[in-house]
């Protein structure tokens, strides 16, 4: 689908612009040639037709026997010397003025030419965004600037999740006493069970009731949203508020120390009612019920 695009938006645009200036270009001809008015034409159409414009009438065979001898009878004409020809002379260089063009001609090609600027900044950003990121940032495969001993110790000293901001993600652990419940609620998602393997995981920050992004409560230890009043607990579980599910996430891939994470695929959070590790809220809430 993608690759369909690339190649119909810009032959899309090139035919927009080549058709504007055609119509530009005909308008612009038939100006400068013009045309005779209605009544030129009929007035004309009322006139005799002259002399060079009626019929020669045929000549019988006796007149042309008779112009023949003429022809065969008159002596030669003498030869008259052609004077040499003269160099063509100098075509003398137009006038500025004359060179120029119309108001009128100057504004209908500034229009067009804005038009065809605009149409094809339009197409360039509608490639752009529809062209996958492979720069590192979000959208692509990320590899954390820190290793996997320095992530789980974050929060350890924190208590608060690791949060890279280029790949809008947060890094939580994940207990190793809830992987019996996760391998039966993510069996279908093998990239996010693997981070959980590996005692973490990874957490979309975008709240999947409306988009905002989820801040972290210190206090109640839970991701709680200012928007709405959605609230997950430690690994992204729905606990309360209007969200439809738990918080989206990512697949984690693990090599040694080196942690990355797969942003351009996001998984669907868990379903209502998801609670793998227990976690309830230990301390007050940031966000109130009724906010």
């Amino acid at each position: 689908m993608h690759t369909l695009l690339l190649i119909a938006i810009p032959l899309f645009a090139i035919l927009v612009i080549v058709a504007v200036l055609a119509a530009a270009s005909r308008r612009d001809r038939d100006r400068a040639t013009g045309g005779l008015s209605r009544e030129t034409r009929r007035r004309d159409k009322g006139e005799p037709a002259t002399l060079a414009e009626e019929e020669e009438k045929p000549l019988t065979g006796r007149e042309v026997e008779r112009a023949a001898a003429l022809e065969r009878r008159e002596p030669a004409p003498e030869l008259v010397p052609v004077a040499p020809s003269q160099p063509p002379a100098l075509r003398q260089p137009m006038d500025e003025e004359a060179l120029g063009v119309t108001r009128r001609q100057f504004l209908n090609r500034g229009m067009l030419s804005l038009f065809g600027v605009s149409l094809a900044s339009f197409g360039a950003a509608s490639l752009a965004f529809l062209w996958p990121s492979g720069t590192g940032g979000f959208g692509s495969k990320i590899t954390l600037p820190d290793p996997l001993n320095v992530i789980l110790a974050h929060y350890n000293t924190t208590k608060e999740p690791y949060y890279y901001a280029p790949g809008r993600v947060y890094v939580n652990p994940y207990p190793a006493a809830a992987l019996p419940k996760a391998k039966v609620v993510y069996k279908d998602s093998p990239a996010v069970l693997n981070g959980m393997e590996h005692g973490m995981v990874a957490l979309y920050q975008k709240c999947v009731h409306l988009g905002c992004r989820v801040p972290w409560c210190k206090t109640s230890q839970w991701f709680e949203c200012p928007c709405h009043g959605s609230k997950y607990n430690r690994v992204g579980e729905k606990k309360g508020g209007p969200a439809p599910r738990g918080l989206d996430r990512f697949g984690v891939a693990i090599a040694g120390q080196s942690v990355t994470i797969d942003t351009s695929l996001v998984v669907q959070g868990p379903p209502i009612g998801t609670n793998t590790t227990g976690q309830e809220a230990e301390g007050p809430h940031c966000v109130s019920v009724g906010e």
